[in-house]
């Protein structure tokens, strides 16, 4: 991060919460907690690069499904994964907010699975 640089809040919604707990429920009962723990780590990396900005790298404005929407998939550096974070940006003269709307799988058709802009907040 660039020095004097704000730092943004990062911030789940309810959907984003129960989506992260949903896909480590599910790893544990298909790969046991150890492979849950090393996931969660990865969508935590995932999420605190989210802390430097909507510009990190790998991170696409999604128009396409919904204005203001971006996509950032938490495989980074090395670390796999086949989940996106779903965000959107949300600026105050007080803090910058990267709130997270979703946690869905690559496969998901994301458009879909968005929730309705009021659920969101």
């Amino acid at each position: 991060m660039n020095a004097g640089a704000r730092a943004w809040t990062v911030r789940l919604t309810a959907a984003a919460e129960a989506d992260f707990e949903e896909i480590l429920g599910w790893t544990v009962a298909r790969f046991g907690k150890a492979q849950a723990r090393i996931y969660a780590d990865t969508v935590s990396a995932a999420l605190n690069e989210l802390a430097y900005g909507p510009t990190v790298v790998g991170a696409r404005e999604r128009n396409d499904i919904l204005k203001g929407l971006f996509t950032l998939h938490v495989a980074r550096e090395g670390r796999k994964g086949r989940h996106f974070l779903m965000f959107r940006v949300v600026r105050t003269p007080d803090r910058d907010v990267i709130e997270v709307l979703r946690l869905l799988h690559d496969a998901m058709d994301l458009q879909r699975h968005l929730p309705a802009a009021d659920e969101s907040k």
